[in-house]
């Protein structure tokens, strides 16, 4: 076995063994079917009562939950995905964690999501007007987006190519004007969505590096992160402001693009004729130049950092 492959497989265990405790210490013994009994010392199940409710050994449990190189099969996954009361994208995390490949919805041959968006998806997304649209990876890279877009998040199609990420950039943005009005909603489901996709890349450099600086730059991802729930794409409702409207209800659809692995096309539907209003009179320009009282400090704020870390 290579180094790299070694070094894999020792990141995806360390990332299934935090998983399984952390979904076993969400599971009181009631929800288990257990007498509640004496106080615990910590909460949840025990690995002994986990081992005993899915019927396999407390041994091999044990060394499953430490993230010792044991196999697992399809059936045995299953058992303690049921006991641990999995819904079903935190069972395809584990049974990708777990490296049961038959088990879990995983991108084809493990291949990397491409940077590149063909002219044809393009043309998609710009054809989808007056709505917006954009192309992101599974990391949430932003990769391609349409006029309408780019008129309610200037900002964002704007930013350095390589902090041109919707989660690093919406971590990391100002309380004061932030986009997001329904963010203790939002936020934790982003990161959730990105668990989900973790888990096809553990031990990848690129992935491993920008969790880490996220983690870093921000304690709110920091703490969300650490909490190990998962989900997959869906469609719901986000509300966001912009400058010029205090309030733009919107439905997010997520649609997989089959021939850029790994990719998938967002597009957001108005949920009300306020909304609708608001995306046609930015495409005519209306509103495009307004800014939050914030902004002139903030612009000032950046000035002070790049003169005091020049470029090279």
């Amino acid at each position: 076995m290579s180094t790299v492959a070694s070094a894999n497989g020792h990141h995806r265990r360390a990332e299934l063994a935090a998983f399984l405790r952390s979904r076993r210490e969400r599971v009181s013994p009631e929800q288990a079917g257990l007498a509640p009994g004496l106080r615990r010392r910590t909460p949840g199940l025990r690995r002994e009562e986990v081992a005993q409710l899915a019927g396999v050994g407390v041994t091999w449990y044990t060394w499953l939950e430490q993230g010792r190189p044991i196999n697992a099969s399809t059936q045995v996954l299953g058992a303690v995905a049921r006991t641990l009361l999995l819904d079903q994208a935190e069972r395809e995390h584990l049974f990708r964690l777990a490296d049961v490949p038959d088990a879990a919805t995983v991108a084809a041959d493990g291949q990397h999501a491409c940077e590149q968006v063909p002219a044809e998806v393009q043309g998609i997304i710009d054809a989808l007007l007056p709505l917006p649209a954009s192309v992101l990876n599974e990391r949430f890279d932003l990769l391609a987006w349409n006029a309408a877009y780019a008129a309610l998040w200037p900002t964002v199609v704007t930013a350095e190519p390589g902090e041109r990420n919707v989660l690093w950039l919406t971590f990391l943005h100002a309380e004061c004007c932030h986009p997001y009005i329904n963010r203790d909603e939002q936020l934790p489901r982003l990161v959730a969505q990105l668990r989900g996709a973790y888990g096809r890349h553990v031990g990848e450099p690129a992935w491993t590096s920008f969790v880490r600086r996220l983690q870093a730059r921000s304690p709110h991802f920091a703490r969300l992160w650490a909490e190990h729930d998962v989900a997959s794409q869906a469609t719901y409702l986000k509300i966001f402001r912009h400058p010029a409207y205090e309030r733009l209800a919107m439905t997010t659809t997520s649609l997989a693009v089959l021939t850029v692995p790994g990719t998938r096309v967002v597009v957001y539907t108005p949920a009300d004729e306020v909304t609708r209003e608001a995306i046609a009179a930015l495409l005519r320009g209306e509103g495009t130049g307004a800014r939050f009282p914030c902004w002139p400090a903030h612009q000032r704020k950046r000035a002070e950092l790049a003169a005091a870390h020049p470029a090279p």
